[in-house]
């Protein structure tokens, strides 16, 4: 692991879930180039949409797939089909794990660690489920995890519901776990809202990637 490696954070608000997943490629394509090129973190809210990851089964989507209510896309992370709308904020690390640790199950763990490490500052008791990937509170999930590595470049991510509304988790068995409810922040700490935890998430994650450098860089 290489001390000091900065942090640029992106963040692109609210913005079409084809946009980022477009500009994800353009980082990620980037570093491929350059390895030396700084870690960055991409921060989003996307309009209603479903994501289904590349060996996703359609048992657990439960609408019709050729003429859907929200848009559609199968990307190239693994997990099943999840939903992203806005009140949920999507972390995107762009990371080359040569820097870190090539290993994909420490990885994730690490996501894992970053989200609970959020979670504490609101004294908010976030678990993990031997077995799973993702972060749960009382037994709702409410973050999950879903990634691609390419050459040890990290792409895809996390989505951590703060205050969505949860409705179109409805039309789909999320991450293809039939017998866990989601949930979100805003269950535990009313009021809460996606700007004022982006700074604490922020931090969580340049402590626990140990970029304890971090330049914080809003848009891009």
């Amino acid at each position: 692991m290489i001390k000091d490696r900065k942090l640029i954070v992106q963040d692109l608000g609210l913005m079409a879930y084809e946009l980022v997943w477009q500009h994800q490629k353009k980082e990620v394509s980037a570093r491929k180039q350059e390895p030396m090129l700084d870690d960055v973190l991409i921060l989003a809210e996307h309009a209603p949409v479903y994501t289904l990851g590349t060996g996703s089964q359609t048992q657990f989507v439960h609408f019709d797939l050729a003429d859907p209510s929200y848009e559609v896309h199968r990307v190239e992370r693994g997990g099943e089909v999840t939903y992203h709308c806005p009140g949920q904020l999507v972390g995107y690390p762009i990371l080359n794990l040569r820097y870190h640790r090539q290993d994909l199950h420490w990885y994730l763990r690490q996501l894992e660690e970053v989200l609970i490490h959020c979670l504490a500052h609101y004294g908010l008791l976030g678990e993990r489920v031997k077995g799973l990937t993702g972060v749960w509170i009382d037994g709702y999930k409410v973050a999950a995890i879903g990634i691609k590595v390419s050459r040890w470049i990290t792409m895809h991510g996390f989505a951590l519901n703060v205050c969505p509304d949860l409705a179109g988790f409805k039309l789909i068995t999320p991450c293809g776990i039939a017998n866990r409810p989601i949930g979100s922040m805003e269950q535990f700490v009313p009021g809460i809202a996606v700007d004022e935890i982006k700074a604490v998430l922020v931090a969580s994650f340049a402590e626990v990637f140990n970029l304890s450098n971090a330049v914080v860089g809003f848009g891009y």
